[in-house]
């Protein structure tokens, strides 16, 4: 059974990251939320870099490796939970030898591994933007989280070091902060809510992400976050006495938990199993396939199926690296990328979307949340906007999205 096999191959890699962590090998930090799995992703032999805890342009404290395992389990897809091998995409193998240097070369940093389907994607991008341009554009990604944390690799960006990356949220606010609104509590219902929201939101992005120094090259989902409890959450009202994680150095996460009216318990992301185990906390909030990897499944009972928010992710390039290119090719580039990044959307939904069904195989028990109660939410999530607004976002734009999702309604 496809599901049972998946739950293995997820239980002996976490087994895998585990040891790594408790070692004090690992700091495979992409330093932002969720962002992928190793499903089935050999972990021996890649590059681990030890990042320091470090300050956004706030001053918020963003710990190294309170991004390790989260960071690699929302948005670097696997051949796990049974997708297979996408249409058009070959192995790494394929990639050992390249014929000559582009004129353009793109160094991109991710901290996907080889072997994931995301890596393979970034490997198809690249093959096929060098046929198409008779090898004059190409690109050389350094997988693994070899360059560091977002910051790190932002800094590298701006020294000329290297021209771009795979970012998600924390990493995606340090260039430009109003693409967090993105990711605010109780804003989107849906998927096509998301999507609506890019298509309204995506050409203010480009602009402001194009004045601070960068191009985006495509949007990668992380996904839908829910929150997993040792007792059912089906209310505001049984939020508030919950012993509830804070991934410790989110604001948006820190404003959210202030508005439920929580004491959260800050903790590194490598704790949290522990700290589940023992009681500590009894609440965490997660995508399915986080839950999944991390085994935070094997301690909580219920999964509210509402989510609280949605993640982001982007692969963003250096504008001055990207103006190198002529217009033919950068309109090649695009066309080709918005294909690639289309299909690790479609892949990243499938893959939350088992990862679910796996967890209820578990006997872990979904919980409906009536309308009233789902106002209720909302409501919170309402309270962490305004007060989010001129932080992080301009009204403007705050009121441009929810407008757009009322009008859908």
């Amino acid at each position: 059974m496809r599901t049972a096999e998946t739950l293995t191959r997820t239980m002996q890699t976490a087994e895998t990251l585990t040891k790594i962590v408790q070692t004090g090998a690992m700091t495979w930090c992409p330093r932002n939320p969720i962002q992928e799995s190793a499903m089935g992703m050999r972990v021996e032999g890649h590059p681990v870099a030890r990042v320091p805890k470090s300050k956004n342009a706030m001053g918020q404290r963003f710990p190294a490796c309170a991004w390790v395992l989260l960071g690699l389990l929302g948005l670097f897809l696997v051949d796990g939970l049974g997708l297979g091998l996408l249409p058009g995409v070959t192995s790494a193998g394929a990639h050992a030898g390249r014929k000559h240097r582009p004129k353009v070369l793109f160094k991109v940093a991710t901290v996907a591994p080889e072997g994931t389907t995301w890596m393979k994607l970034m490997h198809e991008m690249d093959e096929r933007v060098r046929a198409e341009t008779g090898g004059e554009v190409g690109f050389k990604f350094y997988a693994g989280g070899s360059q560091g944390s977002d910051l790190d690799v932002l800094r590298k960006i701006r020294t000329g070091q290297i021209h771009g990356a795979g970012l998600t949220g924390v990493g995606l606010g340090e260039i430009e902060p109003s693409l967090r609104i993105m990711e605010l509590p109780f804003m989107f219902r849906n998927a096509d809510e998301v999507t609506l929201a890019h298509q309204h939101l995506d050409p203010i992005f480009e602009k402001r992400v194009r004045d601070r120094g960068f191009e985006i090259l495509g949007w990668a989902e992380v996904g839908f976050v829910n929150l997993f409890s040792q007792s059912p959450v089906a209310s505001v009202a049984d939020v508030n006495p919950m012993r509830m994680w804070l991934w410790e150095g989110d604001p948006l996460a820190k404003a959210l938990l202030e508005a439920f009216g929580v004491s959260p318990v800050p903790l590194n992301v490598t704790d949290v199993l522990t700290s589940l185990q023992t009681g500590i906390i009894n609440t965490v909030y997660a995508t399915p396939y986080t839950c999944l990897s991390l085994q935070w499944f094997t301690r909580v009972k219920y999964m509210t199926d509402v989510p609280i928010t949605y993640a982001i992710g982007a692969v963003l390039l250096s504008k001055g690296a990207f103006d190198k290119l002529s217009s033919e090719q950068a309109a090649t580039l695009r066309r080709i990328a918005d294909e690639i990044f289309d299909r690790l959307i479609v892949a990243t939904r499938a893959q939350n979307v088992e990862s679910a069904d796996v967890i209820a195989e578990r006997n872990i028990t979904r919980v409906s949340v009536a309308p009233a109660d789902i106002k209720g939410f909302e409501a919170i999530g309402r309270q962490v906007w305004q007060q989010l607004t001129g932080v992080l976002y301009d009204r403007a734009l705050l009121d441009k999205l929810t407008t757009a999702l009322e009008q859908s309604r």
